[in-house]
Protein backbone atom coordinates (compact mmCIF):
# COMPACT_ATOMS: atom_id res chain seq x y z
CA UNK A 1 0.00 0.00 0.00
CA UNK A 2 1.49 3.57 -0.76
CA UNK A 3 1.36 5.71 2.28
CA UNK A 4 -2.22 7.15 1.40
CA UNK A 5 -3.32 3.82 1.98
CA UNK A 6 -3.65 3.15 -2.21
CA UNK A 7 -2.01 0.34 -3.47
CA UNK A 8 1.18 0.72 -5.04
CA UNK A 9 1.59 1.18 -8.50
CA UNK A 10 3.24 -1.60 -10.13
CA UNK A 11 5.27 0.57 -12.31
CA UNK A 12 6.46 2.27 -9.31
CA UNK A 13 7.69 -1.12 -7.69
CA UNK A 14 11.83 -2.09 -8.28
CA UNK A 15 12.46 -5.95 -8.42
CA UNK A 16 15.48 -7.25 -9.61
CA UNK A 17 15.24 -9.87 -12.30
CA UNK A 18 18.37 -11.07 -13.83
CA UNK A 19 21.98 -11.62 -12.05
CA UNK A 20 25.25 -12.29 -14.08
CA UNK A 21 28.67 -13.79 -13.38
CA UNK A 22 32.19 -13.91 -15.25
CA UNK A 23 35.12 -15.55 -14.05
CA UNK A 24 38.19 -15.53 -16.21
CA UNK A 25 40.87 -18.05 -16.17
CA UNK A 26 43.07 -17.80 -19.08
CA UNK A 27 45.69 -20.37 -19.97
CA UNK A 28 47.36 -17.40 -21.97
CA UNK A 29 47.53 -14.10 -20.78
CA UNK A 30 46.75 -12.71 -23.87
CA UNK A 31 43.59 -14.32 -24.26
CA UNK A 32 42.66 -12.72 -20.71
CA UNK A 33 39.64 -10.50 -21.17
CA UNK A 34 39.55 -6.71 -20.70
CA UNK A 35 36.93 -5.50 -18.27
CA UNK A 36 34.70 -4.08 -20.68
CA UNK A 37 34.46 -7.54 -22.31
CA UNK A 38 33.72 -8.61 -18.38
CA UNK A 39 30.85 -6.43 -17.99
CA UNK A 40 29.24 -7.27 -21.49
CA UNK A 41 29.50 -10.88 -20.63
CA UNK A 42 28.04 -10.23 -17.22
CA UNK A 43 25.43 -8.01 -18.79
CA UNK A 44 24.83 -10.75 -21.03
CA UNK A 45 24.51 -13.54 -18.51
CA UNK A 46 21.97 -11.43 -16.19
CA UNK A 47 19.74 -10.99 -18.95
CA UNK A 48 19.53 -14.58 -19.80
CA UNK A 49 18.88 -15.14 -16.25
CA UNK A 50 15.91 -12.85 -16.43
CA UNK A 51 14.61 -14.77 -19.32
CA UNK A 52 13.45 -11.21 -21.31
CA UNK A 53 15.10 -9.21 -23.61
CA UNK A 54 16.40 -6.03 -21.95
CA UNK A 55 19.59 -4.80 -22.46
CA UNK A 56 18.79 -2.85 -25.40
CA UNK A 57 16.25 -0.69 -23.25
CA UNK A 58 18.17 0.06 -19.99
CA UNK A 59 17.72 3.47 -18.96
CA UNK A 60 19.98 3.67 -16.21
CA UNK A 61 23.27 2.26 -15.83
CA UNK A 62 25.92 2.23 -13.22
CA UNK A 63 29.54 0.55 -13.82
CA UNK A 64 31.56 0.50 -10.56
CA UNK A 65 34.75 1.90 -10.35
CA UNK A 66 37.08 -0.83 -11.70
CA UNK A 67 41.33 -0.09 -10.75
CA UNK A 68 43.30 -2.83 -13.59
CA UNK A 69 42.65 -1.03 -16.55
CA UNK A 70 41.99 2.72 -17.20
CA UNK A 71 39.38 3.81 -19.79
CA UNK A 72 37.71 7.34 -20.85
CA UNK A 73 34.04 7.09 -20.25
CA UNK A 74 33.84 3.43 -19.66
CA UNK A 75 30.56 3.51 -19.44
CA UNK A 76 29.91 4.93 -22.76
CA UNK A 77 31.76 2.53 -24.32
CA UNK A 78 30.00 -0.48 -22.35
CA UNK A 79 26.77 0.85 -23.44
CA UNK A 80 27.67 1.07 -27.09
CA UNK A 81 28.76 -2.58 -26.91
CA UNK A 82 24.91 -3.62 -25.19
CA UNK A 83 23.45 -1.68 -27.71
CA UNK A 84 21.97 0.72 -25.22
CA UNK A 85 21.36 4.38 -24.82
CA UNK A 86 20.84 5.06 -21.08
CA UNK A 87 19.44 8.44 -20.08
CA UNK A 88 21.63 7.69 -16.70
CA UNK A 89 24.92 6.50 -17.66
CA UNK A 90 27.54 6.77 -14.82
CA UNK A 91 31.17 5.56 -13.81
CA UNK A 92 31.42 6.36 -10.64
CA UNK A 93 34.31 6.75 -7.79
CA UNK A 94 36.14 4.35 -5.26
CA UNK A 95 34.53 2.36 -2.77
CA UNK A 96 33.71 -1.14 -1.58
CA UNK A 97 29.81 0.08 -0.89
CA UNK A 98 29.07 1.53 -4.18
CA UNK A 99 27.55 -1.95 -5.79
CA UNK A 100 24.88 -1.51 -2.77
CA UNK A 101 24.75 2.18 -3.27
CA UNK A 102 24.09 2.22 -6.95
CA UNK A 103 21.77 -0.83 -6.68
CA UNK A 104 19.76 1.27 -4.11
CA UNK A 105 19.88 4.29 -6.19
CA UNK A 106 18.57 2.18 -9.35
CA UNK A 107 15.68 1.04 -7.18
CA UNK A 108 14.78 4.52 -6.15
CA UNK A 109 14.65 5.84 -9.53
CA UNK A 110 12.39 3.08 -11.04
CA UNK A 111 10.02 4.50 -7.31
CA UNK A 112 10.23 7.41 -8.83
CA UNK A 113 9.35 6.90 -12.38
CA UNK A 114 12.65 8.05 -14.03
CA UNK A 115 13.14 4.59 -15.58
CA UNK A 116 12.03 1.17 -15.99
CA UNK A 117 15.05 -0.42 -16.39
CA UNK A 118 18.21 -0.70 -14.70
CA UNK A 119 21.72 -2.42 -14.49
CA UNK A 120 24.96 -2.63 -12.36
CA UNK A 121 27.90 -4.26 -13.08
CA UNK A 122 31.76 -3.93 -12.46
CA UNK A 123 34.41 -5.95 -13.49
CA UNK A 124 37.90 -6.29 -12.70
CA UNK A 125 40.91 -8.41 -14.30
CA UNK A 126 43.55 -7.59 -11.93
CA UNK A 127 45.04 -10.98 -12.09
CA UNK A 128 45.68 -10.91 -15.82
CA UNK A 129 46.98 -7.10 -15.89
CA UNK A 130 49.52 -7.96 -13.23
CA UNK A 131 50.77 -10.73 -14.91
CA UNK A 132 51.26 -8.91 -18.49
CA UNK A 133 52.86 -6.09 -16.25
CA UNK A 134 55.31 -8.91 -15.00
CA UNK A 135 56.04 -10.95 -17.72
CA UNK A 136 56.60 -7.54 -19.87
CA UNK A 137 53.62 -9.17 -22.36
CA UNK A 138 51.47 -6.29 -24.52
CA UNK A 139 47.36 -7.24 -23.59
CA UNK A 140 45.42 -6.57 -27.23
CA UNK A 141 42.78 -4.53 -24.95
CA UNK A 142 41.41 -1.37 -25.63
CA UNK A 143 44.70 1.22 -25.46
CA UNK A 144 45.05 2.49 -21.82
CA UNK A 145 43.90 5.84 -21.27
CA UNK A 146 46.77 7.38 -19.86
CA UNK A 147 45.71 10.63 -19.69
CA UNK A 148 42.69 9.59 -17.73
CA UNK A 149 43.20 10.74 -13.98
CA UNK A 150 43.34 7.73 -11.64
CA UNK A 151 41.35 8.08 -9.22
CA UNK A 152 41.53 9.32 -5.44
CA UNK A 153 42.94 6.48 -3.08
CA UNK A 154 43.76 5.70 0.60
CA UNK A 155 46.82 8.78 0.86
CA UNK A 156 45.16 11.06 -0.78
CA UNK A 157 42.64 11.58 2.40
CA UNK A 158 45.06 10.74 5.26
CA UNK A 159 47.31 12.70 7.22
CA UNK A 160 51.24 13.62 6.44
CA UNK A 161 52.05 11.92 9.75
CA UNK A 162 50.22 8.71 9.16
CA UNK A 163 51.52 8.02 5.23
CA UNK A 164 54.84 8.41 7.30
CA UNK A 165 54.01 6.09 9.47
CA UNK A 166 52.79 3.51 7.39
CA UNK A 167 49.51 3.29 8.62
CA UNK A 168 47.38 4.98 5.36
CA UNK A 169 46.35 1.93 3.78
CA UNK A 170 43.41 -0.31 4.67
CA UNK A 171 45.86 -3.15 5.51
CA UNK A 172 47.63 -1.28 8.41
CA UNK A 173 44.05 1.30 9.39
CA UNK A 174 41.96 -1.93 9.82
CA UNK A 175 44.05 -3.69 12.67
CA UNK A 176 43.91 -0.72 14.56
CA UNK A 177 39.98 -1.06 14.54
CA UNK A 178 40.40 -4.91 15.53
CA UNK A 179 42.37 -4.05 18.42
CA UNK A 180 40.82 -1.10 19.98
CA UNK A 181 37.07 -2.94 19.51
CA UNK A 182 38.47 -6.49 20.74
CA UNK A 183 39.76 -4.44 24.12
CA UNK A 184 36.77 -2.94 24.25
CA UNK A 185 34.37 -5.97 24.05
CA UNK A 186 36.96 -7.71 26.60
CA UNK A 187 38.52 -9.54 24.65
CA UNK A 188 42.52 -10.84 25.02
CA UNK A 189 44.30 -10.74 21.72
CA UNK A 190 44.09 -14.65 21.87
CA UNK A 191 40.45 -14.25 22.02
CA UNK A 192 40.23 -11.76 19.23
CA UNK A 193 42.05 -13.97 16.73
CA UNK A 194 40.18 -17.10 17.53
CA UNK A 195 37.07 -15.33 17.10
CA UNK A 196 38.36 -13.91 13.57
CA UNK A 197 39.58 -17.52 12.71
CA UNK A 198 36.35 -18.83 12.91
CA UNK A 199 34.54 -16.11 11.04
CA UNK A 200 37.02 -16.37 7.96
CA UNK A 201 36.66 -20.14 8.39
CA UNK A 202 32.90 -20.13 7.76
CA UNK A 203 34.15 -17.91 4.81
CA UNK A 204 35.65 -19.94 3.18
CA UNK A 205 33.27 -22.71 3.43
CA UNK A 206 31.24 -20.82 1.65
CA UNK A 207 33.22 -19.75 -0.78
CA UNK A 208 34.18 -23.37 -1.48
CA UNK A 209 30.70 -24.03 -2.53
CA UNK A 210 30.01 -21.07 -4.69
CA UNK A 211 30.87 -21.79 -8.40
CA UNK A 212 32.07 -18.47 -9.44
CA UNK A 213 34.85 -18.27 -6.45
CA UNK A 214 38.53 -17.66 -7.01
CA UNK A 215 40.01 -19.87 -4.34
CA UNK A 216 37.39 -23.09 -3.62
CA UNK A 217 39.14 -24.33 -0.35
CA UNK A 218 38.22 -25.00 2.84
CA UNK A 219 40.78 -23.75 5.66
CA UNK A 220 40.64 -24.25 9.46
CA UNK A 221 40.35 -21.28 11.90
CA UNK A 222 44.23 -22.48 12.66
CA UNK A 223 45.03 -22.60 9.01
CA UNK A 224 43.81 -18.77 8.90
CA UNK A 225 45.20 -17.48 11.57
CA UNK A 226 48.88 -19.56 11.89
CA UNK A 227 51.76 -17.51 10.11
CA UNK A 228 53.10 -19.53 7.53
CA UNK A 229 55.66 -19.06 4.75
CA UNK A 230 52.33 -19.31 2.47
CA UNK A 231 50.59 -17.10 5.08
CA UNK A 232 52.62 -14.19 5.96
CA UNK A 233 51.51 -12.07 8.75
CA UNK A 234 51.07 -8.71 6.76
CA UNK A 235 49.98 -6.03 9.63
CA UNK A 236 49.43 -7.82 13.38
CA UNK A 237 46.77 -9.91 13.81
CA UNK A 238 46.48 -10.55 9.86
CA UNK A 239 48.00 -12.78 7.80
CA UNK A 240 47.73 -13.21 4.39
CA UNK A 241 44.20 -15.42 4.44
CA UNK A 242 43.03 -12.90 6.91
CA UNK A 243 42.77 -10.11 3.93
CA UNK A 244 41.23 -9.27 0.94
CA UNK A 245 42.16 -11.00 -2.44
CA UNK A 246 42.16 -8.33 -5.24
CA UNK A 247 44.45 -10.74 -7.90
CA UNK A 248 41.48 -11.85 -9.53
CA UNK A 249 39.47 -11.70 -12.96
CA UNK A 250 35.64 -11.34 -12.39
CA UNK A 251 32.80 -9.58 -14.02
CA UNK A 252 29.62 -9.23 -12.06
CA UNK A 253 26.00 -7.55 -12.92
CA UNK A 254 22.21 -6.83 -11.74
CA UNK A 255 19.31 -5.80 -13.79
CA UNK A 256 16.65 -4.19 -12.78
CA UNK A 257 13.16 -3.20 -13.76
CA UNK A 258 9.90 -2.13 -12.56
CA UNK A 259 7.18 -5.01 -11.79
CA UNK A 260 4.94 -4.15 -14.32
CA UNK A 261 7.53 -4.31 -16.85
CA UNK A 262 9.03 -7.40 -15.23
CA UNK A 263 5.58 -9.01 -15.80
CA UNK A 264 4.98 -7.72 -19.08
CA UNK A 265 8.30 -8.69 -20.68
CA UNK A 266 7.60 -12.39 -19.30
CA UNK A 267 9.94 -13.10 -16.35
CA UNK A 268 8.74 -15.63 -14.38
CA UNK A 269 7.31 -14.73 -11.00
CA UNK A 270 10.32 -17.17 -9.63
CA UNK A 271 12.92 -14.74 -10.76
CA UNK A 272 11.62 -11.73 -9.46
CA UNK A 273 12.94 -10.43 -6.07
CA UNK A 274 11.82 -7.16 -4.23
CA UNK A 275 13.92 -3.96 -3.22
CA UNK A 276 12.60 -2.75 0.18
CA UNK A 277 15.20 -0.21 0.63
CA UNK A 278 18.05 0.16 2.36
CA UNK A 279 20.17 3.05 4.39
CA UNK A 280 23.47 5.07 4.15
CA UNK A 281 25.45 7.07 6.12
CA UNK A 282 29.68 7.85 6.42
CA UNK A 283 32.41 8.72 9.07
CA UNK A 284 35.29 11.53 7.95
CA UNK A 285 37.24 9.95 5.47
CA UNK A 286 40.59 11.02 7.47
CA UNK A 287 40.18 8.44 10.09
CA UNK A 288 42.38 10.00 12.83
CA UNK A 289 39.20 12.85 12.84
CA UNK A 290 37.04 10.37 14.44
CA UNK A 291 35.83 10.30 17.93
CA UNK A 292 37.24 6.66 18.64
CA UNK A 293 37.54 3.28 17.43
CA UNK A 294 35.53 0.88 19.47
CA UNK A 295 32.81 1.18 17.18
CA UNK A 296 31.71 3.02 14.01
CA UNK A 297 28.35 5.21 15.07
CA UNK A 298 27.42 5.11 10.61
CA UNK A 299 27.55 1.59 10.43
CA UNK A 300 25.42 1.52 13.37
CA UNK A 301 22.95 3.60 11.95
CA UNK A 302 22.86 1.91 8.76
CA UNK A 303 22.35 -1.47 10.12
CA UNK A 304 19.81 -0.07 12.43
CA UNK A 305 17.50 0.76 9.90
CA UNK A 306 18.17 -2.43 8.42
CA UNK A 307 16.43 -4.20 10.96
CA UNK A 308 14.01 -1.97 11.25
CA UNK A 309 12.99 -2.70 7.96
CA UNK A 310 13.17 -6.45 8.70
CA UNK A 311 10.17 -5.63 11.41
CA UNK A 312 12.87 -4.57 14.07
CA UNK A 313 14.52 -7.73 14.61
CA UNK A 314 18.09 -8.50 12.80
CA UNK A 315 17.20 -12.19 13.73
CA UNK A 316 14.21 -12.05 10.92
CA UNK A 317 17.30 -12.07 7.70
CA UNK A 318 17.01 -15.32 5.94
CA UNK A 319 20.62 -14.59 4.73
CA UNK A 320 23.02 -11.81 5.20
CA UNK A 321 26.42 -10.66 3.11
CA UNK A 322 27.94 -8.74 5.71
CA UNK A 323 31.04 -7.11 3.88
CA UNK A 324 34.75 -8.52 4.84
CA UNK A 325 37.69 -6.54 3.71
CA UNK A 326 39.16 -7.69 7.40
CA UNK A 327 37.70 -9.79 10.00
CA UNK A 328 36.84 -6.54 12.32
CA UNK A 329 33.90 -5.36 10.06
CA UNK A 330 31.65 -8.10 10.41
CA UNK A 331 32.57 -8.53 13.83
CA UNK A 332 31.44 -5.23 14.13
CA UNK A 333 28.96 -5.53 12.08
CA UNK A 334 27.32 -9.02 13.64
CA UNK A 335 27.27 -7.31 17.41
CA UNK A 336 25.26 -4.56 15.84
CA UNK A 337 22.65 -6.59 14.28
CA UNK A 338 22.57 -8.76 17.56
CA UNK A 339 23.37 -12.07 15.88
CA UNK A 340 25.39 -14.38 17.55
CA UNK A 341 28.25 -16.80 16.00
CA UNK A 342 26.51 -19.18 14.92
CA UNK A 343 24.58 -16.98 12.38
CA UNK A 344 26.20 -16.96 8.88
CA UNK A 345 27.47 -13.61 7.48
CA UNK A 346 27.64 -14.75 3.84
CA UNK A 347 26.14 -16.46 0.92
CA UNK A 348 29.01 -15.81 -1.35
CA UNK A 349 32.39 -16.35 0.37
CA UNK A 350 33.85 -12.92 1.24
CA UNK A 351 37.03 -11.22 0.11
CA UNK A 352 39.87 -13.65 0.85
CA UNK A 353 38.00 -16.95 -0.65
CA UNK A 354 35.37 -15.89 -2.86
CA UNK A 355 38.03 -13.25 -4.03
CA UNK A 356 38.37 -9.31 -4.12
CA UNK A 357 37.53 -7.32 -7.43
CA UNK A 358 38.38 -3.73 -5.33
CA UNK A 359 35.10 -2.05 -5.27
CA UNK A 360 32.64 -4.76 -6.83
CA UNK A 361 32.65 -7.19 -4.59
CA UNK A 362 29.26 -6.29 -3.94
CA UNK A 363 27.71 -6.69 -7.34
CA UNK A 364 28.50 -10.78 -6.26
CA UNK A 365 27.64 -10.57 -3.25
CA UNK A 366 24.19 -9.25 -4.96
CA UNK A 367 23.89 -11.71 -7.06
CA UNK A 368 24.65 -14.89 -4.86
CA UNK A 369 22.15 -12.91 -2.78
CA UNK A 370 19.29 -13.02 -5.27
CA UNK A 371 19.97 -17.01 -6.37
CA UNK A 372 19.74 -17.92 -2.25
CA UNK A 373 16.58 -15.69 -1.98
CA UNK A 374 15.17 -17.73 -4.91
CA UNK A 375 16.02 -21.28 -3.63
CA UNK A 376 14.99 -20.56 -0.06
CA UNK A 377 13.69 -17.54 2.25
CA UNK A 378 11.89 -14.02 2.57
CA UNK A 379 14.58 -11.51 3.85
CA UNK A 380 18.22 -10.90 2.77
CA UNK A 381 20.91 -8.16 4.25
CA UNK A 382 23.37 -6.44 1.86
CA UNK A 383 25.89 -4.31 3.75
CA UNK A 384 28.68 -2.60 1.86
CA UNK A 385 31.46 -0.39 3.23
CA UNK A 386 33.81 1.46 1.40
CA UNK A 387 37.28 3.21 2.83
CA UNK A 388 38.40 2.43 6.00
CA UNK A 389 35.34 1.92 7.94
CA UNK A 390 34.21 4.74 6.22
CA UNK A 391 31.32 4.51 3.84
CA UNK A 392 28.62 2.60 4.78
CA UNK A 393 25.53 1.20 2.56
CA UNK A 394 22.84 -1.21 3.23
CA UNK A 395 20.07 -3.08 0.85
CA UNK A 396 17.13 -5.45 2.12
CA UNK A 397 15.84 -7.78 -0.44
CA UNK A 398 12.40 -9.70 -0.18
CA UNK A 399 10.24 -12.48 -2.28
CA UNK A 400 7.37 -10.46 -0.97
CA UNK A 401 6.32 -7.30 -2.23
CA UNK A 402 6.07 -3.87 -0.18
CA UNK A 403 3.24 -2.55 1.66
CA UNK A 404 4.16 1.03 0.94
CA UNK A 405 6.06 2.78 -1.85
CA UNK A 406 9.70 2.65 -1.34
CA UNK A 407 11.51 5.79 0.62
CA UNK A 408 13.39 8.25 -1.07
CA UNK A 409 14.99 9.96 1.90
CA UNK A 410 17.42 6.85 2.84
CA UNK A 411 20.10 8.63 4.53
CA UNK A 412 20.52 7.98 8.34
CA UNK A 413 23.55 10.63 8.32
CA UNK A 414 21.88 12.15 11.44
CA UNK A 415 21.18 9.33 13.27
CA UNK A 416 24.72 8.61 13.04
CA UNK A 417 26.05 11.89 13.98
CA UNK A 418 23.89 12.39 17.03
CA UNK A 419 26.12 9.85 19.22
CA UNK A 420 29.27 11.21 18.34
CA UNK A 421 31.57 12.42 21.06
CA UNK A 422 34.55 15.00 21.49
CA UNK A 423 36.91 14.56 19.03
CA UNK A 424 40.85 14.79 20.50
CA UNK A 425 42.70 17.29 18.54
CA UNK A 426 45.53 15.58 16.49
CA UNK A 427 48.82 16.88 17.01
CA UNK A 428 52.26 15.78 15.68
CA UNK A 429 54.32 16.70 18.55
CA UNK A 430 53.97 15.22 21.48
CA UNK A 431 56.09 14.14 24.69
CA UNK A 432 55.41 13.24 28.25
CA UNK A 433 53.04 9.98 28.67
CA UNK A 434 50.76 8.43 25.92
CA UNK A 435 47.99 5.75 26.62
CA UNK A 436 47.47 3.33 23.90
CA UNK A 437 44.39 4.01 22.01
CA UNK A 438 44.86 1.36 19.06
CA UNK A 439 47.74 -0.32 17.67
CA UNK A 440 49.68 -2.71 14.99
CA UNK A 441 52.57 -4.25 13.73
CA UNK A 442 54.08 -3.96 10.53
CA UNK A 443 55.67 -6.67 8.38
CA UNK A 444 57.75 -7.32 5.88
CA UNK A 445 57.88 -9.92 2.90
CA UNK A 446 60.10 -11.97 4.55
CA UNK A 447 58.18 -12.00 7.91
CA UNK A 448 60.25 -9.73 9.62
CA UNK A 449 59.24 -6.29 11.48
CA UNK A 450 58.79 -3.07 9.62
CA UNK A 451 58.43 -1.52 13.14
CA UNK A 452 55.37 -1.10 15.10
CA UNK A 453 52.86 1.61 14.80
CA UNK A 454 50.20 3.33 17.71
CA UNK A 455 47.51 5.21 18.03
CA UNK A 456 47.97 7.38 21.61
CA UNK A 457 45.99 9.83 23.94
CA UNK A 458 48.44 12.38 25.31
CA UNK A 459 47.93 13.09 29.20
CA UNK A 460 45.87 16.40 27.99
CA UNK A 461 43.89 13.90 26.10
CA UNK A 462 44.94 15.05 22.58
CA UNK A 463 45.87 12.25 19.63
CA UNK A 464 48.89 11.51 17.85
CA UNK A 465 50.73 8.59 16.79
CA UNK A 466 53.46 6.99 17.95
CA UNK A 467 56.01 4.51 16.35
CA UNK A 468 58.03 1.23 17.64
CA UNK A 469 61.33 0.37 16.08
CA UNK A 470 61.99 -3.20 15.43
CA UNK A 471 65.08 -2.36 17.22
CA UNK A 472 62.73 -1.46 20.53
CA UNK A 473 62.28 -5.60 21.62
CA UNK A 474 60.80 -4.84 24.34
CA UNK A 475 58.26 -2.90 23.24
CA UNK A 476 57.14 -4.96 20.60
CA UNK A 477 56.93 -7.81 22.94
CA UNK A 478 54.49 -6.11 24.85
CA UNK A 479 52.06 -5.46 21.91
CA UNK A 480 52.35 -8.58 20.58
CA UNK A 481 51.26 -10.35 24.06
CA UNK A 482 49.05 -12.41 23.60
CA UNK A 483 47.13 -12.77 27.13
CA UNK A 484 47.25 -8.88 27.91
CA UNK A 485 45.97 -6.17 25.35
CA UNK A 486 48.14 -3.24 24.88
CA UNK A 487 45.28 -1.23 24.71
CA UNK A 488 44.77 1.49 27.90
CA UNK A 489 48.92 0.84 28.71
CA UNK A 490 50.63 3.71 29.11
CA UNK A 491 54.11 4.49 28.33
CA UNK A 492 56.50 7.10 27.10
CA UNK A 493 56.55 9.60 23.96
CA UNK A 494 59.80 10.71 22.92
CA UNK A 495 61.00 11.82 19.58
CA UNK A 496 63.16 10.31 17.26
CA UNK A 497 66.02 11.73 14.89
CA UNK A 498 63.57 12.02 12.06
CA UNK A 499 60.75 14.16 14.37
CA UNK A 500 58.25 11.43 14.34
CA UNK A 501 56.94 10.44 18.21
CA UNK A 502 57.56 7.02 19.48
CA UNK A 503 56.21 4.97 22.07
CA UNK A 504 58.16 3.12 24.86
CA UNK A 505 56.35 0.91 26.79
CA UNK A 506 56.26 2.09 30.79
Amino acid sequence: MAANGSPVNEDRIPVIVGVGEIVDRPKEIVDGLEPLALLEAALKRAEADSGAKLLGEIQSLDVVSFLSWRYRDPEKLLAARIGASPAHCYYGPVGGETPIKYLHEAAKRIARGECSVAAVCGAEAQSTATKAERAGVKLPWTPFADDVEAPKRNAAFQKPMAIKMGVFQPITVYPLYDSATSAHWGQTPREALAESGELWSTYAAVAAENPNSWLKKTFSPQEITTPSPDNRLIAWPYTKLMVANPSVNMGGAVLLTSLAKARAAGVPESRILHVLGGASAQEPVDYLDRDQFVESHSQNAVLKASIDLAGGDGRKFDAIELYSCFPVVPKMARRTLGLGPDVKPTVTGGLTFFGAPLNTYMTHAACAMVRKLRESGRLGLLYGQGGFVTKHHSLVLSREAPQQAMAQDTSVQAEADRHWRKVPEFVTEASGKGKVEAFTVIYRGNGEIVHGATMLRTEDDRRTLGRIPESDVRTLARLLDMDHTPVGAIGDIVTAADGLPEWRVA
